[in-house]
């Protein structure tokens, strides 16, 4: 017997999601592309929320805190990610950074210095460990397809 798929709710997710980009565009004033995606427990800076900027096509993972402030510091920063970038889970960008296009940032980084495009970075603080990487929308590497058939050919996801 076959398992039932969470994949049935994805238009219930899609309108949650564009629910939130609504509200965090117009009434916090954040700067989120539209094509851009994000889990619905990301948190987003509302002490500086004019300073957040996501760029088209990426995609923000699951408890990754995006800052625009220090406090302690007195700080209101811009915090910008490019285009076509993914943010792993936990993941935490302090204010003031820019991610640029195309990078990829490993779950559970601290990313607290600028990126260049076309990175991968991870770690405490981020460091860069690829360069010149290919992805396409959301940051997904140009093999990704290519990894998923060949282990879906292995049952790897019976």
């Amino acid at each position: 017997m076959a398992t039932p798929s969470l994949n049935k709710l994805l238009w219930l997710r899609r309108q949650i999601v564009h629910a939130k980009w609504l509200y965090y565009t117009r009434v916090w004033g954040m700067d989120i592309h539209r094509t851009a995606s994000f889990s619905l427990s990301v948190r987003f800076d509302k002490t500086y929320p004019k300073g957040v900027h996501i760029g088209a096509w990426s995609y923000i993972a699951f408890e990754t805190a995006i800052l625009s402030h220090d406090m302690t510091r007195g700080l209101y920063l811009h915090t910008r990610i490019g285009e076509r970038c993914f943010i792993g889970a936990r993941s935490m960008i302090l204010p003031g950074v820019t991610i640029g296009d195309e990078c990829v940032v490993g779950s559970g980084s601290v990313v607290t210095k600028d990126v260049p495009p076309r990175s991968v970075v991870a770690g405490n603080p981020a460091t860069i460990i690829r360069q010149n990487i290919v992805v396409g929308a959301f940051g997904r590497f140009a093999t990704a397809e290519e990894t998923k058939s060949r282990l879906a050919a292995a049952g790897a996801f019976d």
